[in-house]
């Protein structure tokens, strides 16, 4: 094969006569041991593992080498002399001959791929590069090509392409959140629905933003799964959100490792651990349970406040037998003082009508409802306020209030009875709410705000009603006292109770004076443990 290749390129060379002794002793079949770097370098060209053809400016055939052979299919008796478009399967589009011939007139290298047939009639892709050969005075008198087949390698190209393709699909069309974060919580590869959080959210980087929520929460577990390539589930998260309002997501994770692909990683086994995380937007079905959990409130509530109500009609009651028996008592002990016996029958009436009174007294106290001491648990104040919202949430509308809530995103939870908290705030919109409407102000407006310091979390409460004038401030926390306008009628224990749950929990409630457009209330509760 060697000797017939090389005959037929000096045969059709039209400077074969040039061609040095070497490479005659080659053609002549002569041992080129000791031939020099020529036939050294014609030998290298034989056997080197890529398919090499020389042709004359016309593309026919001129030489090729083993290799050739081995990719075409073709042998030298076979080739020799043909135009080189024979090796064409006639499938690669025309503009890429063009772009070919184009290149290598202008004596420049053109590389690229062509679909080319093999001899035994199967496709296969080739990777080309056509170099011109340029004589001494830069004329063009030969071209040598140089292809190696790459349908394996392209085909496994391909499927890496596709299965990528396949993965950015599947993960685009599912309803999930996900994104792949590398060990510096970089973000490696995400869906749209991901992408659609960075906007919603408005929280900057939404992994990194639930990276430090998931932290803070699992603490020294969250180390723990990660060097166990451990995963996680179900956890999950509420989050405020600006024009949208509260959203829940459950959260899950997987970690996973990698082997590295580059170069310092050929000897040495490397690999990178990678998070694939995934967000759930649950607030559908938190909607739904929290609207079963308010109906649950409700039912709660208007027990409570059937349970209040007989509570305060009693005490309201004692409270008006207490006046009248207070002032009797008074009178039997003038009379007593007296010592006139005249008025003795008029005497034993007022004692009478007195231990009727004190037994009516200790029969209602008898009758007053028990509130039972509640345990004392982790409370989420933002929660238990957002509840009391949805609860009063009819009333907003009916009355058109206009409600403005700001909590702190995240408020500490403090220790106490979350029932009696809830009862609480309730008692403060309510009254919020009657203040508005019966003063019928011309803005009606509720904030409601959250904050805390270094020791105390505080929840403000403020309402655009007539206020309470600074004289009688100190006196709506009495019992049965009212700034309402039907007076005793309407008196009742409302900020009474709320004074005294605010002080099982070692809290404080203040008037602020330096509110004018309304009222607004300053609770604060300490950071630690109370008893409720």
């Amino acid at each position: 094969m060697k000797k017939t290749s090389l005959q037929f390129l000096w045969t059709h060379s039209s400077k074969g006569k040039c061609i040095n002794k070497e490479l005659e002793a080659i053609m002549l079949g002569e041992d080129i041991d000791n031939r020099g770097p020529c036939g050294l370098f014609i030998e290298t060209v034989e056997q080197a593992p890529i398919a090499i053809s020389i042709t004359d400016k016309k593309a026919s055939i001129l030489y090729v080498n083993e290799e050739f052979t081995l990719v075409t299919g073709y042998d030298p008796a076979d080739i020799l002399g043909q135009n080189e478009s024979l090796l064409s399967d006639k499938s690669t589009p025309r503009h890429v001959y063009h772009d070919l011939w184009r290149t290598i007139s202008s004596k420049k290298v053109w590389h690229g791929r062509l679909v080319n047939r093999h001899k035994s009639g199967h496709r296969y892709l080739a990777d080309l590069t056509i170099t011109p050969m340029l004589n001494s005075e830069k004329q063009i008198t030969h071209y040598i090509g140089m292809h190696r087949d790459v349908t394996a390698a392209y085909e496994s190209e391909k499927k890496v392409h596709n299965q990528k393709l396949l993965i950015e699909s599947v993960l685009n069309s599912s309803p999930i959140a996900m994104v792949v974060l590398d060990d510096q919580d970089r973000v490696i590869l995400d869906n749209q629905l991901y992408k659609a959080l960075v906007t919603d959210l408005n929280k900057g980087e939404p992994a990194l933003f639930f990276l430090k929520l998931l932290r803070d929460e699992m603490g020294d577990l969250w180390q723990q799964l990660q060097i166990a390539e451990q995963g996680f589930n179900n956890r999950e998260f509420r989050v405020e959100t600006r024009g949208q309002g509260v959203r829940w997501f459950s959260c899950a994770g997987n970690w996973f490792v990698e082997k590295e692909i580059n170069a310092d990683a050929f000897f040495e086994d490397n690999s990178k651990r990678y998070l694939i995380l995934t967000l759930t937007d649950i607030t559908k079905q938190r909607r739904q349970m929290e609207e079963l959990h308010i109906q649950t409130l409700k039912t709660m509530m208007v027990e409570d406040e059937r349970v209040r109500g007989i509570r305060e009609t009693l005490l309201g009651a004692m409270h008006q037998i207490q006046m009248p028996m207070n002032q009797i008592k008074a009178a039997e002990q003038i009379i007593r003082h007296k010592g006139d016996a005249q008025h003795d029958g008029l005497l034993q009436i007022l004692r009478q009508i007195q231990a009727s009174g004190e037994e009516a007294v200790a029969m209602m106290k008898k009758c007053i409802p028990q509130i039972y001491q509640a345990a004392v648990v982790p409370v989420n104040l933002n929660k238990v306020l957002h509840e009391m919202m949805m609860l009063s949430e009819s009333r907003f509308q009916s009355h058109d209030i206009e409600v403005h809530w700001q909590p702190m995103q995240a408020l500490p939870t403090i220790l106490g009875s979350e029932n009696r908290l809830r009862i609480l705030f309730k008692q403060l919109i309510d009254n919020a709410i009657e203040a508005m409407v019966q003063s019928d102000c011309p803005e009606q407006r509720l904030r409601i705000t959250t904050d805390s310091d270094a020791d105390l979390a505080y929840v403000i409460v403020e309402d655009t009603g007539p206020g309470i004038p600074v004289g009688k401030r100190a006196k709506v926390f009495e019992p049965f006292y009212t700034t309402r306008p039907m007076g005793g009628n309407q008196a009742g224990m409302g900020l009474v109770m709320v004074k005294e749950i605010i002080n099982q929990h070692q809290g404080l409630i203040e008037i602020d004076p330096n509110y004018h457009q309304g009222c607004r209330f300053i609770i604060s509760f300490p950071m630690r443990r109370v008893s409720a």
